[in-house]
């Protein structure tokens, strides 16, 4: 694959700054959309912060969502690559850690410009699981599920766009279910693992597996499970600083 000129893109909620010379390519977590980083300022800097909008949800609706992460990860790079022209990173919590280091997995293997770092949040190594307690839920726990994420971001969760994400979800948590990696690819590519310490889904201990990933820094931030949808100070200048590296 060889990369084409900077164009338009449904995988990008807003078009890459013309003064950024950074970028911060961020993916939301299960069951939601790019708007989960509403509270995120566009820059910081001269690093912009890009949500990427994955597909069956808010502006993708229609477009059906990928059966793997393996299948998600080359269409990201299909809509983004047009855009890996400055030096850039990929952020991922929980679920989108998986998403993103599947993603640099097949940059790697493409021979394409390589993240100056990955950023996975809250999540354990590709190769410790699948895990979690949503892969246990019926359809009822995981709308309820959603919905205490939606309050948490600051919105109230309207019963019927509930349940319309409540499947989304459901796809997402069976995409996690399929990815099962014995062995992982360990990246050319430093990665830095953020766990938070009142984390009581993923406690940051749990992340030590990714030291056999990559080259694995360690930060452990204040804050539970979700704080990162706050964008701390702390998280805003360890991403920032992760793309000149």
């Amino acid at each position: 694959m060889t990369l084409q000129a900077n164009a338009a893109t449904p995988w990008l909620q807003r078009p890459p700054s013309a003064i950024a010379t950074r970028r911060v390519f961020c993916v939301p977590h299960a069951g939601c959309g790019a708007n989960i980083f509403d509270g995120w300022p566009e820059r910081q800097g001269l690093v912009e912060f890009l949500p990427v909008e994955l597909p069956g949800r808010l502006t993708r609706y229609g477009d059906p969502m990928p059966d793997t992460f393996q299948e998600l990860a080359g269409a990201v790079i299909e809509g983004l690559r047009p855009h890996l022209d400055v030096p850039y990173a990929l952020f991922g919590h929980c679920w989108s850690g998986l998403a993103v280091y599947e993603t640099a997995v097949q940059l790697q293997r493409a021979g394409l410009p390589m993240p100056q770092r990955l950023f996975v949040s809250g999540q354990v190594a590709p190769q410790d699981g699948p895990v979690g307690r949503m892969l246990d839920m019926d359809d009822a726990e995981l709308a309820h599920e959603l919905s205490l994420t939606i309050r948490a971001a600051g919105n109230h969760p309207h019963p019927e766009l509930v349940a319309i994400y409540a499947k989304v979800l459901r796809t997402d948590v069976e995409v996690c279910r399929r990815y099962v990696v014995p062995e992982p690819t360990r990246l050319n590519c430093p990665v830095t693992a953020i766990g938070w310490a009142d984390d009581t889904e993923v406690p940051p201990e749990r992340m030590a597996g990714w030291a056999q990933c990559a080259d694995t820094t360690f930060e452990v931030f204040p804050g539970r499970h979700e704080r990162f949808l706050d964008a701390p100070p702390e998280l805003l200048r360890t991403l920032s600083a992760g793309t000149s590296s």
